[in-house]
């Protein structure tokens, strides 16, 4: 029986729809019949993370674990969640399923290290970055985070809400464009487009500044961790 990947969504809708369709690009399928089976639940009734994380907003914890038992009921063999702030509560999650869930941010710091990456500069949203959980995923492949100064934080969260979760194509993108050069500056090789917002802006504006995206990376891994062929060029 084919195996099924399950996909806690909602966090924000195009994330997740970027997720999906990166799901079936990595896939070496030449039918529809050789695609995983995807389920997904796109629960926008999920707290924002950032909110609940640094200024005591409405816990996030009960609607992803109800989107975690509701995929295990659905036949998931794996879940995985495009949401890099979210993987704040990951742990707590974790005992409400039987099923494996990969982590986004452990993959892709592994993905990094792979790469031989020394410093990567992280661009993320507050809640994500203060609550330093990408930071704990690095340190564990020894691989230091280079971080915007509290003024550029707020350019990077200007270009995640304001401009992709808002659906604003009109945004001036040049302030968040400046931080991303002044990281690389700092001794940053690569950007971690460490909000899943991110991976849809830098397509939408057409960002060419080196960065690698969690997004992608956890596709990959999901896939292949279900024995399926990924494209070599998208594997990581």
């Amino acid at each position: 029986m084919k195996k099924t990947i399950g996909i806690i969504g909602g966090m924000g809708p195009l994330a997740t729809c970027d997720l999906y369709q990166k799901i079936i690009e990595v896939t070496k399928a030449h039918s529809d019949q050789e695609h995983i089976r995807v389920c997904i639940d796109g629960n926008t009734e999920i707290p924002d993370r950032t909110e609940a994380i640094l200024h005591g907003g409405k816990d996030p914890l009960p609607e992803m674990v109800r989107s975690a038992v509701r995929l295990e009921s659905m036949g998931a063999d794996v879940l995985i969640m495009p949401c890099n702030t979210a993987h704040y509560f990951y742990k707590e999650i974790l005992p409400f399923v039987k099923i494996p869930f990969l982590n986004m941010l452990e993959e892709t710091a592994d993905a990094a290290a792979r790469m031989g990456i020394k410093k990567a500069g992280l661009l993320a949203t507050d809640g994500t970055v203060k609550s330093e959980v990408y930071k704990k995923a690095f340190d564990k492949q020894e691989i230091p985070l280079e971080i915007p100064t509290e003024e550029e934080q707020k350019s990077v969260m200007e270009l995640i809400y304001d401009g992709v979760k808002a659906g604003n194509d009109e945004l001036d993108t040049g302030k968040f464009e400046q931080v991303m050069n002044n990281l690389l500056s700092r001794g940053a090789q690569i950007l971690i487009l460490g909000c899943t917002e991110l991976p849809v802006a830098f397509k939408k504006w057409k960002f060419s500044q080196p960065a690698l995206d969690p997004t992608l990376v956890l596709a990959s891994r999901a896939v292949q961790y279900l024995k399926v062929e990924v494209k070599d060029k998208m594997k990581y």
